[in-house]
């Protein structure tokens, strides 16, 4: 089959690794800046296998969502350039990948903007990401009407259900995530000092959420000095200019980081020189960035225990429970949310004829007119008017019963059907569907 244009109609499907599939390792590999993100969006877009398509990109998931004839060769040719990037062969990437097509997509979109499959469930980051995924590739013209009527219809569930069920009330982000677990370590965080690495949004909402604890002094290093004097003096700590970032590092008890550094930023031999001046206190880590922060060996020093974004899972299982039973309520709003999307595709699948034919019987009715207006060279401007009107008339009643019969048709599953019909009919076969 084909589309208005003779090319051939494209699934809707989404292709991706996440914090379920793919360990933090190769998935911070694929974690790309805005501006190279763009570029691969319009490389694929120019390819032709890709009617439309955008990436997701965050520190626990890399997806694409697109619109093609083929989903799997789609897939191999986004995921493939986007590995090209880090030198990852499409067959190291392969193995990890999930992809669903038609409305198993359209709930897995929901789902992540719902934040109901994110490593801490309800965490409220996902939605502005996916929507910033979403700007981006507007931005860059390769979102169509398809992922146009998917994301619009996935930010509004998501705003059901924050509204309707108790998942929003009862999240904890990533960066709560990362408190809890420092909580747990010295048994609360009363009188603890804390540093934090970057003046990010997730750094400040662990520093908020350290500041609800207790923590005290709170530290902030950021590279840009006046992004952490503003910090520190909005939660009451002490800005510390960057590159006095191994003199604090002795006197503090925990470390949080959230740069965007491509590299890390704490090096094991960073480390081991802080930890020679600590004389035997530990020192813990919690780096809550992609790609990490913390170098992985600083784990194997002795006095020195890091933990990634892999390992906050654990510090939110004890609160699963109560809010797995909110996600019940929210993924059977969803699904219901899925029927609607799936009405909504069908309406769109008619659209194209609709125009088509509304554009031949325009064509048609402005050569005739032309055509009889040439024949009366002295009609006075109010008879052109009025034969201008009827002719519009005229087409917009022939128009009428095909545009009924189609959005009638679509919305009982048959528009697909009857668009071949009409196109043979009103001759738009050249622009129309095809076998």
């Amino acid at each position: 089959m084909s589309d208005m244009r003779g090319e051939p109609r494209g699934v809707l499907f989404v292709a991706g690794m996440s914090h379920r599939t793919a360990p933090i390792e190769l998935r911070e590999q694929l974690a790309l800046e805005e501006e190279k993100i763009r570029e691969i969006l319009g490389d694929l877009a120019n390819h032709g296998v890709l009617q439309e398509v955008m990436i997701l990109s965050t520190c626990n998931r890399v997806e694409v969502y697109g619109v093609a004839a083929v989903p799997g060769e789609a897939r191999a040719q986004a995921f493939g350039r986007l590995g090209s990037h880090r030198g990852l062969a499409w067959r190291e990437l392969e193995p990890l990948l999930y992809t669903a097509t038609g409305e198993e997509a359209a709930l897995h979109a929901f789902r992540v903007a719902a934040s109901l499959d994110s490593m801490v469930l309800g965490e409220p980051q996902i939605l502005g990401q996916v929507k910033d995924a979403f700007a981006l590739a507007q931005a860059t013209g390769t979102a169509g009407p398809v992922l146009h009527a998917l994301m619009s219809q996935a930010f509004g569930a998501a705003k059901r259900v924050r509204t309707e069920t108790e998942v929003g009330r009862l999240a904890v982000s990533v960066s709560y995530a990362a408190v809890e677990l420092a909580r747990r370590i010295f048994d609360g965080l009363a009188g603890r000092a804390v540093l934090l690495v970057g003046a990010g949004e997730m750094g400040e909402l662990a520093a908020r959420h350290l500041v609800d604890q207790g923590a005290l002094p709170l530290y902030v290093a950021n590279r840009t000095w006046s992004r952490a004097q503003d910090l520190a003096c909005a939660l009451g700590g002490v800005p510390v200019p960057f590159e006095e970032l191994d003199a604090t590092l002795v006197h503090v008890d925990i470390v949080i980081t959230s740069t965007a550094a491509p590299e890390p930023i704490v090096t094991a031999a960073r480390a081991r020189a802080v930890l020679q001046a600590r004389r035997g206190r530990p020192l813990f880590f919690v780096d809550i960035a992609v790609p990490r922060n913390v170098e992985p060996a600083v784990n194997e020093l002795e006095g020195a225990f890091c933990y990634d974004v892999d390992d906050l899972r654990a510090a939110v299982e004890s609160n699963l429970k109560e809010r797995q039973r909110e996600a019940q309520r929210a993924q059977a709003l969803l699904e219901r949310e899925v029927v609607k999307f799936a009405g909504r595709l069908q309406q769109l699948e008619v659209v194209p004829t609709i125009i088509s034919l509304r554009e031949k019987l325009e064509a048609i009715r402005r050569a005739e007119l032309e055509r009889a207006l040439a024949r009366l060279p002295g009609a006075p401007e109010e008879t052109r008017r009025v034969m201008d009107a009827l002719s519009q008339a005229i087409v917009n009643k022939v128009l009428h019963a095909p545009m009924v019969a189609l959005k009638d048709s679509s919305r009982a599953g048959h528009g697909r059907r009857l668009t071949e019909v009409i196109s043979e009919l009103f001759g738009l076969r050249g622009s129309g569907s095809a076998e």
